[in-house]
């Protein structure tokens, strides 16, 4: 399994709402953190820019009722603002009033590697407040690399198949060189399909694509909500232009000055705490699959299973052939940890695992979190995924060696996860582009107000993150949602939405430290 992280309401953008992989594969160094900042770029936009600044959007229907989708273009390379153009696809919703209009909102789901247009169309521009609808244009651009705009490709249907089911904890050398190659073959099918663009997908190439599209939109400055990986996108902004910084939330908080070793370990802590949270809710159940005594007993009774899964996949219905296995478990497990509203299908497709040896529920999960479709193709999600990863940051791990001496420190974090975990932390070891970022600290001097949304049992973007994020910028001021699952606005808490809502149509951010209780 390979972790990524991306927010969206598993009731209304399901396809997508799994988040899982490291969010980013940062520095081959242990835990420490980043002393270097972040340096804002000039306020004034250079002269060779200014074709792309001056842009005008040619919007069209795009068979979505009640949008406009239009392309905009970038430098693939910002250093060489006379090369290359790339075509950003952008789609919108305009402001549904009454009231007064407070221009664009732009949104990102998070991933790397989700659809932001998929989700404007599918809920942002749905199911947001009505209030906040009414006055904004709902905004969002795919960024560069993802889904409709100059898409990474690696491998095929069968080739991907093979890949999601290869081993994750290798007992033997054997299947440490099985596991590495298919890394080896996922990097170099990246390649081989995407060289060109593959240098040129990092966070910081993205930020400024979406201020190109600010000006392009008219709006003097952004307006923004992102989720999970989104967080990451917005804060680089805010760090690259702290004076174009509008209303920013920051939901479901990464911390940027942490190396990638450190983030994924954390982020195998933030799995093992939501299991604990569903096992906890599931022995409370007379039908809980994985017993009645304790959360203990419950996550050694499915790391036994996973053991069984790993020696004999069971029987899952599909349609070629595959059966499930240790991997395509894993992986469907924790997607579920996203949402608690996931955690019934999860006991069900358990059950039926466990007791019938039937694992299409789990298998189901597992195809929803990395985007299969039921042709076998895939969504272009994961190959985004690992080569904006693999460019923000120098891999976890320099061998598989190396992953092996850290497995314990990952069990210590996830007796459940954390081999798995560890071993899917060596993704970005055999990547073709060397990683043009490194950890670093985003104080965005001299920002308006940026409020940084944490959940206290978030399982991707672990709690602190959002302390460490709002601590370090300037004008950051923290919002705390104290409940389970991944992010938190729009997840039915209304003193998180309130909070959200003021900040974003009358400019109130709330209070530094302001939380909010689930329920």
């Amino acid at each position: 399994m390979r972790i990524r992280g991306l927010r969206t309401p598993a009731t209304a953008f399901l396809a997508a709402s799994m988040a899982a992989g490291l969010l980013v594969s940062g520095c081959s160094a242990g835990g420490s953190t980043a002393d270097a900042s972040m340096a804002a770029l000039p306020r004034a936009t250079p002269k060779e820019l200014s074709p792309y600044y001056g842009q005008k959007l040619n919007w069209r229907e795009c068979g979505v009722p009640g949008f406009e989708c239009s392309t905009m273009k970038a430098p693939l390379d910002y250093d060489k603002p006379d090369g290359p153009a790339i075509k950003l696809a952008v789609s919108r919703k305009k402001a549904t009033g009454p009231g007064k209009r407070l221009g664009s909102l732009l949104v990102n789901p998070g991933g790397p590697g989700g659809s932001a247009i998929g989700y404007l169309q599918s809920y942002a521009a749905l199911g947001y407040p009505e209030a906040v609808r009414a006055q904004y244009d709902m905004v969002a651009v795919d960024p560069r690399g993802v889904a409709r705009s100059e898409p990474v490709t690696c491998l095929d249907g069968k080739q991907m198949d093979a890949y999601t089911q290869t081993d994750i904890t290798p007992d033997d050398k054997r299947e440490v060189t099985a596991l590495s190659d298919s890394f080896k073959k996922f990097a170099a099918g990246c390649e081989k399909h995407s060289g060109e663009v593959l240098p040129h997908v990092s966070t910081v190439e993205a930020a400024r694509d979406m201020d190109v599209l600010r000006s392009a939109l008219g709006d003097k400055k952004l307006t923004y909500v992102g989720a999970s990986y989104g967080t990451f996108l917005g804060a680089t902004y805010a760090g690259l232009y702290p004076d174009r910084v509008g209303r920013l939330v920051l939901d479901g908080a990464m911390d940027p000055s942490l190396p990638a070793r450190r983030m994924n370990r954390d982020q195998t802590a933030g799995f093992e705490t939501a299991f604990q949270s569903f096992a906890k809710d599931c022995v409370s159940k007379a039908d809980c699959p994985l017993g009645t005594e304790s959360e203990e007993d419950a996550g050694k009774r499915l790391k036994s299973f996973f053991g069984d899964l790993d020696r004999t996949p069971i029987p899952a219905g599909d349609s070629d052939g595959r059966k499930l296995g240790e991997a395509l478990a894993t992986t469907g497990v924790i997607a579920a940890m996203y949402d608690e509203a996931a955690w019934p299908q999860l006991r069900t497709a358990l059950t039926a695992a466990m007791k019938d040896k039937d694992g299409a529920g789990l298998l189901a999960l597992s195809d929803s979190y990395y985007e299969r479709e039921g042709d076998g193709s895939y969504a272009n999600l994961m190959f985004a995924n690992a080569a904006v990863n693999c460019l923000d940051l120098p891999p976890a791990f320099d061998s598989a060696a190396d992953v092996k001496k850290s497995v314990p420190d990952f069990e210590k974090a996830s007796p459940l996860f954390g081999e798995g975990l560890a071993w899917a932390s060596l993704n970005c070891t055999y990547w073709p582009v060397k990683a043009t970022g490194k950890p670093h600290r985003i104080t965005a001097d001299g920002a308006a107000p940026i409020v940084v949304v944490g959940t206290t049992r978030d399982p991707a973007t672990p709690y602190h993150w959002a302390e460490a994020l709002a601590d370090q910028l300037s004008s950051g001021k923290l919002l705390t949602y104290e409940g389970d699952g991944h992010t938190a606005y729009g997840r039915g808490s209304d003193c998180i939405d309130s909070a959200i809502n003021a900040y974003l149509l009358e400019g109130k951010a709330p209070d530094d430290g302001k939380r909010c209780s689930q329920g």
